[in-house]
């Protein structure tokens, strides 16, 4: 598996100190640690990890020292800019088994003729080895046609891992492309006595 990792040192200061000098505010706990550790990752390294590996990113983490496997498991942000302000990692050993929200990438809805793509679950709860975890599941959507359902049996996902919700749980649905209508102004005709009072 390819090593994703993550420089992390102790954090002493406060977080909007922290932010201002270009790190993000984080915690490390989990399997490996006694109690939570309050870090601090360089910013410009951690957003490139979280555009390339997704906001459950499984990472090396670098600290004190010694490098430890985990993933992101709380990502917070900021109201107003969504810029990331404070991230947890959660420690584990790699055969550790996790539940986790993977996103669902929906692809080729450009190519669906005179319908549309509802969708109405953009997340997959999934259960099983933390190494096993994609960062997003896929489905191609580009082929259904009107009546079409997306669910479990459309999610290529590794054998050992379990999706944890109902088998009838529906994540999309393709229905019809509705023409928007441009409804014409109403024309107010005045009636005689309207006129002769405003004359």
């Amino acid at each position: 598996m390819e090593e994703t990792i993550l420089d992390a040192v102790e954090r002493k200061i406060q977080p909007k100190q922290c932010r201002e000098a270009g790190f993000t505010p984080g915690v490390l706990y989990g399997d490996s640690v006694s109690k939570a550790i309050s870090v601090q990752f360089e910013t410009s390294a951690l957003k490139k990890v979280i555009a390339s590996h997704g906001w459950n990113a499984k990472v090396w983490v670098k600290y004190g020292g010694s490098k430890k496997f985990g993933f992101i498991k709380e990502v917070q942000r900021h109201p107003v800019s969504a810029t990331v302000i404070h991230i947890d990692v959660f420690l584990v050993s790699q055969d550790h088994e996790v539940n986790l929200q993977i996103p669902i990438n929906f692809e080729g809805r450009d190519n669906l003729d005179n319908v549309l793509l509802q969708v109405l679950k953009s997340e997959l709860d999934v259960i099983g080895k933390v190494t096993l975890m994609p960062e997003s599941v896929v489905v191609d959507v580009s082929n259904m046609v009107l009546g079409d359902t997306i669910t479990s049996e459309d999610f290529n996902l590794d054998k050992q891992l379990k999706i944890n919700e109902s088998e009838n749980e529906v994540y999309g649905i393709i229905i019809p492309l509705r023409e928007l209508i441009v409804e014409e102004p109403e024309t107010v005709v005045a009636t005689e006595t309207e006129a002769a009072t405003e004359a």
